[in-house]
């Protein structure tokens, strides 16, 4: 999605005794710390889903999802995947059965010339994967990602100023996705224009989705979060969500990317996401339709810059410094600190099992569904909790 997404642009716990250890028994444990067999019941039912964990329980558990593998979140899921996370890929096999649709990042539109659009990407596409991941979830969408790249200020405006222009795109559309078998577009064009041309962009959106449903093929449309980390309006709001409501089959909602380098502290600070949804849908009638985001990966902020973390490299942090684990109470985020040998204070947000029960619990509360960045970036211990 957006350039810090990665920017790179991605999910187990019985306790262990707290003995000190010495520094050479504590190198030898730490090869023999995780379990990979699978448990009889989820993360829930044995008590791992807790606000105070302790580091060795989640490098020990991480892997051990529950081995019934059934889906409990009643609304929508929509998974992303990616090219350069192969785990990802996995992970929609093996919870398939869990997600509604999914959308590989694979493709993008691209404007030729005056009515002439090119799709790219479709090398990407990988059929064989593809028949996997219906064969666990026969009902599942696939639904790409499609993302408007390489658009000058000019094309926007050609393209908007245009019935054909939008005609010659949806028709574009719809015959990619008929000779790919996909079953819709995830369009990733809003933020593009910085919040400009809105009543346009309505307009092109709603043409491209009823081209699409016409032929039984799904449009989700990213947004960006409907009230910014600073408490200004977004780009995106109640007036364009309602008008777009009645054809957007989904909103991808981005409510993570809260904090940045410059301003360190929680991905998604969940009083901040429950006023993106409800200043979105104040009312019930549409809300079933937006995906509430979740991020399922970390940040490791530090004074020389930010480094984004998936879930190896934060197990391989978690063995390496030991630390405490800490509960941001209004946030409702695990993080922890440890310095490195230069002394510089490194502070990591990462997702938990607590941070996501949060927030799946909140979605369930405001009738919305799910969409999740991105898969096999979070712990694997995380899909017990859908």
């Amino acid at each position: 999605m957006r350039a810090t997404l990665f920017l790179c642009h991605a999910v187990a716990c019985c306790w262990l005794g707290s003995a000190t250890l010495s520094k050479t028994d504590a190198k030898k444990s730490h090869k023999a710390e995780a379990e990979t067999s699978l448990a009889e019941v989820s993360v829930l039912e044995r008590g791992l889903v807790v606000s105070d964990p302790h580091w060795k329980d989640i490098v020990k558990e991480e892997k051990r999802h529950c081995a019934q593998i059934k889906k409990t979140f009643q609304g929508p899921v929509l998974g992303y995947v990616t090219p350069w996370n192969s785990h990802g890929y996995d992970i929609a096999k093996l919870f398939g059965s869990k997600l509604t649709s999914v959308s590989p990042v694979w493709l993008q539109l691209r404007r030729r010339g005056p009515e002439i659009f090119d799709v790219t990407g479709i090398h990407d596409h990988d059929p064989g994967w593809v028949k996997a991941v219906r064969k666990a979830n026969k009902k599942v969408r696939m639904v790409p990602r499609l993302l408007f790249d390489g658009w000058s200020y000019q094309d926007y405006m050609s393209v908007l100023g245009s019935e054909d222009e939008i005609e010659e795109l949806g028709g574009e559309l719809v015959d990619v996705a008929k000779t790919e078998g996909f079953d819709g577009f995830t369009l990733e064009l809003w933020s593009q224009l910085g919040g400009n041309k809105r009543k346009e962009l309505v307009h092109l959106v709603k043409h491209v989705c009823e081209t699409l449903k016409a032929k039984r093929l799904d449009c989700i449309l990213v947004i960006p979060p409907a009230v910014t980390s600073t408490g200004q309006q977004g780009m995106f709001g109640r007036e364009e969500f309602e008008q777009l409501a009645p054809t957007v089959d989904g909103f991808s909602l981005m409510t993570y990317d809260y904090s940045n380098g410059a301003r360190p502290g929680p991905s998604s600070p969940l009083p901040w996401v429950r006023d993106c949804v409800l200043q979105l849908a104040p009312n019930t009638e549409w809300r079933q339709k937006i995906l509430l985001g979740l991020n399922l990966y970390g940040l490791d902020f530090a004074g020389q810059g930010t480094e984004p973390i998936l879930g190896a490299r934060y197990i391989e942090m978690l063995r390496e410094h030991r630390p405490k684990m800490l509960w941001d109470e209004y946030s409702a985020e695990h993080y922890f600190s440890y310095k490195r040998n230069n002394a510089v204070k490194h502070v990591v947000y990462y997702p938990s099992l607590k941070s996501m029960h949060m927030r799946i619990s909140l979605a369930k509360e405001l009738g919305t569904g799910l969409s999740l960045w991105e898969l096999g970036q979070g712990l694997d211990y995380f899909y017990d909790l859908l």
